[in-house]
């Protein structure tokens, strides 16, 4: 034996009996906590707890005719999410040539008259919930290059974190209509 606690034989060098013993412990302890959390993570997914994909459904799609002289304007959609995992609308694009500049946006009251509109990164699509759209909450802004008349249809393609982006349609209204 040499100062190391290792044996020399015929086949090599080979760990002493305490050696073995004391890492026995070592090499169990992570194995043991390893093989618990896999058990616990297995239950946690096996009854439902942790959730599952978002199922992203659109909605009840609409956009205000543009007011007066003005060529900017707002979407708003339902966005219904039946699935168990939350996702976030992220982007809101158009393949309509007379559609441009789109941004998501946010309503926000001061409670003392002057609201705002700010620009958003994201809105939150709950799990089992909808996002529902409106001039009061979120929005979605954009320019108009060309006139509408109300009863138009225009296309819009809603994009999530998660889910696949969602190809719908909203029909021009007149304000308060």
């Amino acid at each position: 034996m040499n100062g190391w606690g290792a044996v020399r034989n015929d086949s090599g060098w080979w760990p002493s009996r305490r050696r073995m013993r004391e890492a026995v412990p070592a090499v169990l302890a992570p194995l043991v906590a390893c093989s618990v959390a896999l058990a616990g993570l297995t239950v946690w997914t096996a009854t439902g707890a942790a959730g599952g994909p978002p199922q992203i459904a659109v909605a009840n799609g609409r956009v205000f005719l543009p007011y007066g002289n003005s060529t900017d304007t707002a979407a708003f959609f339902d966005v219904t999410n039946i699935g168990r995992g939350e996702d976030r609308l992220t982007k809101v694009t158009s393949p309509s040539p007379s559609v441009e500049r789109l941004m998501l946006s946010r309503h926000e009251s001061s409670g003392r008259g002057a609201d705002a509109m700010r620009m958003t990164a994201s809105a939150a699509v709950p799990a089992g919930g909808t996002l529902a759209m409106s001039p009061f909450d979120v929005s979605v802004m954009m320019r108009v290059t060309s006139e509408w008349e109300a009863g138009e249809i225009v296309p819009f393609v809603l994009h999530f974190r998660h889910s696949p982006p969602v190809e719908v349609v909203a029909v021009v209204v007149r304000p308060g209509s």
